[in-house]
Formats: structure tokens, sequence, C-alpha cells
């Protein structure tokens, strides 16, 4: 599918859940009708399938190799579909980054390698090996909290050179460097963060790569508009809307919480696998009281 190419990847993105079967196994029907749902009534234009809210590092091959193909064949031709294909294996990656390709996906999203906490240059060597070995724009995805390291601006500026090396999903909340980072490359910028989209979007962000937009896509979209026309009192009034959202969603892992949010909706989500645990009934209490203050009915 193809973007305004100072947004490659879309506006409203959905870090989408992997919907399970009860018994933990993927369910592909639930995949392909979740997907259509965030595309038809959440105002997505992209979702990346196998991010941290997928339960990536849970995930094999095949099973993402099987998700990856029923998204593309219910809204591959209405929305980007990016894969997380970033592992802290740069050759898996690598492996990851074609199979999905070979698919037919829109784009990658290369995570910063974690646990074993490489320098800046085995990031550079890293990011630029998985995307020599494709033709598929990247998203790198910046999020020090998860990962242990955060990627420097010096080592972005250098990443930018890359010509897949087009965007970055920031999970960071290092504004000033998002601005540094912004005035020396021409990557688009995606929040990734959700408490922190309105910032990010103020300074110059094209987008969102959310976990609140299965819930209120449309409202995302609505406060990236303002933003673009320059109607900064509506951004911040929709802004202001979604922070018992945000919090709601974020007392715990966002996709325990999303799945809880969506069982309840009806929507297909299953549990998570483990380690992660289901929310608890205290949890889901909680979150309905959350989201109703934010305007969302379970």
């Amino acid at each position: 599918m193809t973007t305004d190419p100072a947004r490659p990847f879309g506006r409203v993105i959905t870090a989408m859940v992997t919907p399970l079967a009860e018994d933990g196994t993927i369910d592909l029907a639930g995949a392909q009708e979740l997907a259509a749902h965030l595309v038809e009534r959440e105002s997505n234009d992209g979702l990346v399938v196998f991010g941290t809210t997928g339960e990536s590092p849970t995930i094999s091959d095949g099973e993402q190799h099987a998700v990856l193909e029923a998204v593309l064949d219910a809204v591959g031709d209405r929305a980007t579909v990016i894969a997380g294909v970033g592992t802290n294996d740069t050759a898996h990656s690598i492996e990851k980054a074609q199979s999905a390709a070979r698919l037919g996906v829109d784009g990658l999203l290369v995570v910063t390698p974690y646990y074993n906490k490489p320098p800046q240059a085995g990031l550079l060597r890293h990011f630029t090996a998985v995307a020599d070995a494709t033709e598929l724009p990247v998203m790198l995805y910046d999020i020090p909290h998860r990962s242990g390291v955060p990627v420097h601006v010096d080592t972005l500026v250098r990443a930018a050179e890359h010509p897949n090396i087009v965007a970055v999903k920031d999970a960071k909340g290092d504004f000033g460097a998002v601005q540094w980072t912004r005035a020396r490359t021409d990557l688009a910028y995606y929040s990734g963060d959700d408490m922190l989209n309105l910032p990010l979007l103020a300074v110059g962000a094209v987008g969102v790569v959310s976990v609140v937009s299965h819930l209120v896509g449309t409202r995302l979209a609505e406060m990236i508009a303002a933003v673009e026309s320059g109607d900064l009192v509506t951004a911040r009034a929709v802004n202001e809307s979604l922070l018992p959202v945000y919090t709601g969603v974020f007392r715990t892992q966002g996709v325990i919480t999303v799945k809880a949010a969506l069982r309840a909706l009806g929507l297909p989500a299953g549990p998570v696998r483990p380690p992660l645990v289901d929310a608890t009934a205290e949890e889901l209490a909680q979150l309905r009281e959350d989201l109703a203050a934010g305007g969302v009915q379970l």
C-alpha cells in the first residue's frame, strides 16, 4: 500500500495484539477480524504485527508467518502492514525480515536488540544489516526501558544514511534527542508512548504507533489532524480527554489491559501467553472505571 512519503507508514498505526484461542494457540480468524475492525472502525491506516504488544518474544517464526499472511489477506489493500522482525540476534532478525518480505508486507519494525546491550557501533551494524536484507522501508524502534540501550542521536544520523531506514518509533521520551535527530535527518518520527503522543506530534512526529488505538483510534486521528492544521486548542482538548485511557491501559502491561478490554467488547483477543498473566477481576474493574472516564464503555 502506498502512503505519503512524509508519512511512510501512515498516521494512526496500531501495535496490534495477537489474538489467541483459549488454549493459547493462534486465532487466525480472530487476527483477521481484529485487523479489519481497526481499519474500518478505528481509523487505522497502518498495523504493526508482532511488536511488543503482539507478544513477539513468545511467537514462533511459523506462527508469525501465518498471522502476517492472514492480516495481509484481510487488510493489505487498505492499510500498511508492518512486520515486527527485530530480535537480539542479527542473523535471526535478517531471516525474519526476509520471510516477511516474501509475504508482501509494506515495511519492517526493527527494535533495538535487547538484553545483550550492544554498544552504539553494534546497534548501527545490526540496523543496517537488517535494512540491507530486503528492499522494504524500515522503522527503527527506540525503547531503552525495555532494551536497556538508547539509540544515540549520532547513531540515528548514521543509520538515516541507509536508503531503507526511513522512520523511528520513539519510546525514549527524550524530546531534545528527537528535535536534534529531526534537524539532522529526514527520518519520520512516530510516537511510541501514548502518554507522549501530543508532545511528540508538537515537535514534528508524523503519527503514532499506539496501543490505545485499539480503542480510540478515531480520536487519535482527530488529534493528529488538529495538530497538522495548527489547531492546538482542539488537539489539547482531545488529548486531555484521552488521559484516563492512557493511564488505564498502562497501569500494567498494555497487552494485558487491551486484551481484557477487547474481550469485554466482544472482539478477538483471547489470553496472553506466559510469562504474562491475564488481568485480574480487580484490574478489569479499575480498567472499566478508567476507560469510562475517558469515554470508552466496556
